[in-house]
């Protein structure tokens, strides 16, 4: 297969969860490059908090904030800001519920508290440096947010109000009360779409790694889709290949498997 597209969620597929990469990873998204294949970083987080490891890693190409905003060197094919009336609905269950939350721009990200212990673990386990207090001004332009300080799982179900939107766990050691507000229209794998759309490559052509369940439909939007051994144990289904660990060079020897890599 003539593979055209690779697309990489960072946390717990290239990064481990020392916030370091193996050299192998590194080795293999440079081994595609010069082949001529693409490579999108495809994560939960902001863009403006992974510029520096995109820089690293030579990768010019990025899906944010779980899909809402796509760029393709340099230029912006998916942008889906957030309706008011849902930003609000959250603020409100937030407030109700003593939860805590991480609204998303394309420039920084807004807090409804900078003190709350989960939320100073939180920005120290992700590396996040934009960090302001939320103020109604950049409301029409929230791209994504994540609640913070859910104890009971089963409040999720109270964010969850209207039937395209779902939260999604957080897949990262000593944040299981952290969840990513997913939109059944706007996600990882919507954004694939409309890139493989844009770029005209069929989806036998990209291959994608993850390993949380917001890489779900980005995993099912690909021809050749590997869950990471470290993944949320429910996202197997969702993939055609499992590979080892991201601290067993998991991205290397998916690529290995396909014969992408030496």
């Amino acid at each position: 297969m003539d593979y055209k597209v690779l697309f990489l969620d960072i946390d717990g597929t290239i990064l481990k969860p020392d916030h370091t990469y193996s050299e192998s990873t590194k080795e293999a998204i440079s081994q595609l490059l010069e082949q001529g294949i693409e490579v999108f970083i495809a994560t939960g987080r902001p863009l403006h908090e992974i510029m520096e490891l995109a820089k690293e890693l030579h990768i010019q190409s990025f899906i944010g904030q779980n899909g809402a905003l796509a760029v393709y060197q340099g230029k912006t094919v998916v942008d889906e800001p957030l309706s008011r009336e849902h930003v609000e609905r959250f603020l409100e269950i937030a407030k109700e519920n003593k939860h805590e939350l991480i609204l998303f721009t394309n420039e920084k990200n807004y807090l409804t508290s900078l003190d709350h212990p989960k939320v100073k673990g939180f920005l120290e386990a992700f590396q996040m440096k934009e960090n302001h207090l939320f103020t109604e001004e950049v409301i029409e332009h929230i791209l994504g947010l994540t609640v913070l300080n859910i104890e009971d799982s089963s409040q999720t179900s109270l964010y969850e109000f209207d039937e395209t939107i779902r939260l999604s766990q957080v897949n990262v050691e000593g944040n299981k009360h952290a969840y990513d507000m997913i939109r059944t229209n706007v996600n990882k794998g919507e954004a694939v779409k409309r890139l493989l759309q844009h770029l005209q490559i069929p989806k036998e052509q990209a291959i994608a790694f993850g390993d949380g369940m917001n890489d779900k439909e980005m995993l099912q939007a690909v021809g050749e889709s590997f869950a990471m051994e470290n993944a949320n144990p429910e996202l197997f289904q969702y993939a055609k290949h499992k590979t080892t660990s991201v601290m067993d060079s998991g991205i290397y020897h998916g690529l290995q498997k396909l014969g992408l890599v030496k």
